[in-house]
């Protein structure tokens, strides 16, 4: 299992749906962000739905997401992430889906100015 550095994995339903409801929500071609601000705590989450596919598609989309966020992890402010893959993730080239996180972040604030 891949470590994803000093943030914790969401788990239970109700911690994505906390953040769901009150967390800031960005979207993109490929990803949906939401992403919730807080002091000290560095929390994320990866999902992906039905409509992406069978269980192959979507641990393909979730494993595409997670390289992604690891590329990106040392720049994030501390807070609550949830990614969200689209339907058309799985047909995205590395690059696009790169400039899509980058894109979003920058959009949610999500990033620190002085390392990019």
């Amino acid at each position: 299992m891949v470590s994803l550095g000093n943030f914790y994995t969401l788990k239970l339903h109700k911690e994505f749906q906390y953040i769901y409801r009150k967390g800031k929500d960005v979207h993109s071609e490929n990803i949906v962000l939401f992403f919730l601000p807080a002091d000290k705590i560095h929390k994320v989450g990866f999902t992906a739905t039905k409509k992406i596919g069978n269980a192959v598609k979507r641990n393909r989309a979730k494993r595409r997401l997670r390289a992604l966020f690891l590329e990106f992890s040392h720049s994030l402010h501390s807070g609550t992430y949830i990614f969200v893959a689209k339907q058309s993730i799985n047909e995205a080239t590395h690059n696009k889906l790169k400039s899509d996180f980058e894109k979003i972040l920058k959009r949610s604030n999500a990033i620190m100015k002085e390392v990019l």
